[in-house]
């Protein structure tokens, strides 16, 4: 039994560490999951999507999230003053996608809550990203 009614937890690299949702009662290492904390979770993933479809950036187009560790997808932003940020707690589940486009060597990615949506674009193994939008 999982909170979004979807086994994602056996896709999890880290799930030894946490148990699943059974185990841990829908708050992953310590921190707190999108389908968890939503009732309708399915109404909330098609409301996000159609958004970030809507957003009108050049070659995005997903037809799925996925519960994925912040941990895994939070890059660090270079900001114009030479410093750099974080904007996920690595210890939250969010949604989030990685696209590809063929002949480009640099991938979108979305990550997504019910408080935000988040749009980059970085190189292989998250190199050079640069935040193209975030919302909320």
């Amino acid at each position: 039994m999982t909170y979004c009614g979807k086994d994602h937890c056996k896709e999890c690299p880290r799930r030894k560490e946490c148990g699943g949702c059974e185990a841990c009662k829908g708050r992953p290492f310590g921190g707190s999951c999108v389908a968890e904390r939503n009732p309708d979770f399915a109404e909330l993933k098609r409301r996000l999507i159609a958004e970030i479809n809507a957003l009108g950036i050049d070659r995005l187009f997903i037809d799925d999230l996925n519960l994925l560790p912040g941990a895994y997808i939070d890059l660090e932003y270079p900001l114009d003053n030479g410093s750099s940020v974080r904007f996920l707690n690595e210890k939250d589940i969010y949604l989030g996608n990685q696209i590809e486009t063929e002949g480009c060597e640099r991938c979108l990615g979305v990550a997504a809550n019910e408080r935000f949506i988040l749009v980059c674009e970085y190189g292989c193994a998250g190199s050079e990203p640069e935040l193209l939008y975030k919302r909320r």
